[in-house]
């Protein structure tokens, strides 16, 4: 079952990766929910909505898996999201800035489908890549 649940979140991020919400969808259970920094986003056009957002702010975007586990029914994922500021994001206007975000998913996988998910990612560094936020800066 490891190896059938890995394979369900590899075809996503492939899916993802073309720009092709069909087959991602069809990775995704239609009771599907989302568990974004800041939102939980409920099936699959609800998904589909948060993936043409950041598909719309940055057309090329990528994610590059860098690790996956699998405990159970969980895919665990770390993977960079790399892509190019294009259209707005969370009304931040089109920077032309080139981005590369640090990402952690956990999917659980039931049936050969993702039934829920949790995203983590740097937000205040996509932000301050952005020229949104001022960078941090140290103290002594």
């Amino acid at each position: 079952m490891s190896a059938e649940n890995k394979a369900v979140v590899r075809r996503w991020f492939d899916a993802f990766n073309r720009g092709d919400l069909t087959a991602g969808a069809q990775c995704l259970d239609a009771g599907c929910v989302l568990h974004a920094p800041g939102a939980d986003v409920p099936g699959i056009e609800g998904w589909k909505q948060f993936a043409r957002m950041y598909r719309t702010a940055f057309p090329d975007c990528e994610l590059h898996i860098e690790d996956i586990l699998v405990d159970g029914d969980q895919v665990i994922v770390r993977f960079t999201a790399r892509g190019t500021h294009r259209g707005d994001l969370a009304g931040v206007a089109p920077t032309g800035r080139q981005v590369a975000v640090p990402c952690i998913m956990i999917s659980r996988v039931v049936n050969q489908k993702i039934v829920e998910s949790w995203e983590v990612f740097d937000q205040l560094g996509l932000f301050q890549t952005l020229g949104s936020f001022p960078p941090a800066t140290a103290t002594a």
